[in-house]
């Protein structure tokens, strides 16, 4: 009796949303075991993703299943002690101090090279791409690159900051193509070694290394896809670090994804299995962070291309399984899976943002102009 209770909430949950339960339209869900229906009601989006990891159920189109659970917002209609006791956590306590900034590396980026060469473009850069004039990933990615070069204003000889410098893709086209210095930061070891060797003989250094332990001065900072990890409690001290960092006249770029609303909630199945303590920033959150301390000169937001950048991720990642599966086991297939394709699907239902944001102290010489 239980069961079909549960049962019929989610069916009823589902239905706001356009989704049927083993019906027959690809973005329909198709259930393997009745425990499914408890799980998710009792313990919301992580035992969703636990339940899909397990094989408890599926959909032929699971990135347009979430697509439409997003856009109806049925993730707010079920209450999730898990999700509710790490807002909490992170509302009081700093989840994100220099003691904990390693554990990203280690948990998600130090997973293993091989996967993230087959899954990324040939420079290995993990972020969004901006697909205006491109056709193919590695395109894409040369386009993001070159339009923030361009932003930044790059000229030869300038020393440039990277922090979150990935697998050095980004520093080693910055040194190659502009001419620039460039020192790197991530705290993964993984990306350190990789990076390290992939930038030999150019005038680049990686360091293993927390944001808030940078010294020195640059004429240009950047920051691709870091910023998720900084956290609401280290906004501030973050922006001003960076103007620490900064020349007078330099000029700073953010690239991050937000999301729509401030707080401090961190999907519990993303903080368990892909990104612990990970959280995504608002605007307000941003600027609130940034005021008084830098200056806002340009906002960008693209996140509709991060929609197809997750999908040319997953369509690597589906074709190059085969010799993967070698090294990783099935249900990492299955979370793997359900990562790349529900965060498309949150791109795809405008619940989350990309943004590139130029930032200065306000000193550039004649004031900013952005390039597009």
């Amino acid at each position: 009796m239980g069961s079909k209770i549960f049962q019929k909430r989610t069916e009823k949950l589902l239905d706001q949303a356009g989704i049927r339960i083993n019906g027959d339209q690809p973005w329909d869900i198709q259930i393997y075991n009745e425990k499914t229906y408890s799980r998710v009601i009792g313990q919301g989006t992580l035992g969703l993703g636990e339940s899909y990891m397990d094989g408890w159920w599926d959909s032929d189109a699971l990135d347009e299943f979430f697509s439409r659970a997003l856009r109806a917002r049925l993730e707010e209609r079920v209450a999730s002690k898990g999700a509710v006791t790490i807002s909490l956590k992170a509302k009081f306590f700093n989840l994100q101090t220099h003691r904990r900034a390693f554990k990203a590396g280690q948990h998600h980026y130090d997973i293993g090279n091989d996967l993230f060469e087959r899954m990324l473009d040939k420079r290995m850069i993990y972020s969004c791409a901006y697909w205006k004039d491109a056709e193919t990933l590695d395109q894409a990615q040369e386009n993001k690159l070159d339009l923030i070069c361009r932003k930044l204003g790059l000229e030869p000889g300038m020393r440039v900051l990277d922090v979150g410098c990935g697998w050095g893709g980004t520093a080693k086209f910055l040194a190659e193509r502009y001419n620039v210095e460039v020192t790197g930061v991530t705290v993964s070891r993984a990306q350190t070694a990789f990076a390290e060797e992939t930038c030999q003989g150019l005038p680049v250094q990686i360091r293993l290394q927390d944001y808030r332990t940078i010294e020195g001065e640059f004429d240009r900072i950047l920051s691709v896809g870091m910023f998720e990890h900084v956290g609401v409690k280290n906004y501030r001290t973050y922006m001003e670090k960076i103007a620490s960092l900064l020349k007078e006249d330099g000029l700073f770029l953010l690239h991050t994804i937000g999301g729509n609303r401030s707080g401090t909630t961190i999907d519990p199945w993303i903080h368990r299995y892909i990104f612990p303590n990970g959280i995504l920033p608002s605007p307000r959150q941003i600027t609130e962070a940034a005021e008084g301390v830098l200056v806002l000169e340009d906002w960008e937001s693209f996140g509709q291309y991060y929609d197809r950048t997750l999908m040319c991720w997953y369509d690597n990642f589906e074709e190059s399984w085969p010799v993967l599966k070698n090294r990783y086991d099935e249900r990492f297939y299955r979370m793997w899976t359900y990562y790349l394709l529900s965060s498309a699907a949150g791109f795809r239902a405008r619940r989350t943002q990309l943004w590139q944001i130029v930032l200065s102290k306000g000193r550039t010489p004649g004031g900013y102009t952005a390039p597009r």
